[in-house]
């Protein structure tokens, strides 16, 4: 389907995130997005095949977003080793959280709290096991460099990361303003950040700069 940049299309996409964040997405109606932008049922499935598509539309950028951003940050750490030299430890997720995520909070909140019913309910969960993979597959790496790995299975790894992108997405979750958001940051930045160094073996690196 052909994306439609006219005001129209603007207008279904404001009162379709309305409703969605109302209702959530199950009990949504998309009769009631046609009265809140103005628009018969006809008039409104030209914007959209169905609800789903409709709830596609808004938050499918928040997560090719996210995607992109954590491509970006592993690029960086293996451009770094493949070409012999250690990464300067800095914490892409923090970056993320405070640049994409926390700016963006009603679109991120829809997707994490009213998505019951579409292909994203899992998305956080999803997250944390890419996360949690990734970083399993990067560690041999890692250790290879000459850091100081801590032993780490998958289990460990999981309570880890998964306390971690709780904790970061907390606020979101919680519809905090982005003054609260970025204070709570700096409390998970100060309380994780030792430790993921720890775990990673920068801690002990003579190569390491910090954040």
């Amino acid at each position: 389907m052909p994306k439609d940049k006219t005001a129209s299309h603007a207008r279904v996409l404001a009162a379709a995130r309305e409703e969605f964040l109302e209702y959530g997405f199950e009990k949504a109606s998309m009769r009631r997005v046609g009265v809140r932008c103005g628009l018969t049922a006809a008039g409104l499935y030209r914007h959209c095949r169905d609800k789903e598509d409709l709830f596609d539309q808004i938050v499918s950028p928040c997560v090719e977003a996210i995607r992109i951003w954590q491509e970006v940050h592993i690029a960086r750490y293996e451009e770094a080793l493949s070409g012999g030299s250690l990464p300067v430890w800095r914490d892409s997720w923090i970056d993320m959280m405070r640049d994409l995520v926390y700016p963006s909070m009603e679109d991120y909140h829809l997707l994490l709290t009213c998505s019951q019913g579409t292909k994203y309910e899992h998305f956080l969960h999803d997250l944390t096991e890419n996360a949690q993979k990734e970083m399993l597959d990067y560690l041999p790496v890692l250790q290879l460099s000459g850091l100081e790995i801590q032993p780490l299975g998958k289990k460990e790894m999981h309570l880890v990361m998964s306390a971690y992108v709780t904790a970061l997405f907390e606020p979101v979750i919680h519809q905090y303003s982005q003054d609260e958001a970025l204070r709570c940051l700096k409390a998970v930045e100060s309380f994780f950040l030792p430790g993921w160094k720890t775990l990673f073996g920068f801690a002990y690196s003579t190569c390491r700069t910090g954040k």
